[in-house]
């Protein structure tokens, strides 16, 4: 079977995969569980972790705590990546919200350059940057990375029930937001080894 077939038949079962979870959970939108989730999906938005990020700088730089400060560097620098690489692929694609489409067209991932928000639902960038942020905390704080990475997962499942984005939306996130944050760490490379889980004072 040529690759070409076998790509559209993958993308053809991705499809209907994330039409059969959107049918699933659109009648719990508005539950109260689902609520509650949507309210702490919001911690993974652009400013919320950038004031995150420059928060544990500002606490490592006056406890003199250089890992700390070292660990929201990284954080920073990932979450910045990760929005520049979701945002190019936003300006290039349009897919309309689970939330606001109304066919099986408007579910489709298509060349376009809407900047609408029910319009620009691929990727999904909660995702991307909850990912690189989790990852890049984790670089430091190695023992905390199960945590990390499950507080990211909870804010990329969110998007889901809440029909912010489709389930290939929140792959695609993962995959920007892992790619993100290993540029950063190409960028910001640890200097001494994380697995020792001490704290790290200024020379």
């Amino acid at each position: 079977m040529a690759i070409g077939t076998k790509l559209r038949k993958v993308a053809k079962g991705a499809a209907r995969a994330d039409a059969e979870v959107d049918e699933a959970v659109a009648p719990l939108r508005e539950s109260l569980p689902v609520r509650a989730l949507s309210f702490a999906s919001d911690l993974g938005d652009q400013p919320q972790l950038r004031l995150l990020s420059s928060a544990l700088i500002v606490f490592g730089l006056v406890s003199w705590n250089r890992r700390l400060s070292s660990a929201g560097a990284r954080m920073l620098i990932a979450h910045e990546l990760a929005t520049i690489a979701k945002g190019f692929v936003k300006d290039r694609v349009d897919r309309t919200r689970p939330r606001s489409a109304r066919s099986a067209d408007q579910r489709k991932i298509r060349p376009g350059k809407s900047k609408a928000k029910e319009e620009t639902s691929f990727p999904s960038g909660h995702t991307a940057g909850a990912i690189a942020v989790a990852r890049a905390y984790s670089r430091e704080y190695p023992e905390l990375k199960p945590a990390a990475l499950a507080a990211a997962g909870v804010i990329a499942a969110a998007q889901i029930p809440r029909c912010a984005h489709y389930v290939t939306d929140v792959a695609a996130g993962v995959l920007v937001g892992s790619s993100a944050e290993a540029a950063a760490n190409w960028l910001w490379p640890l200097d001494v080894d994380p697995t020792k889980a001490r704290k790290r004072e200024w020379s």
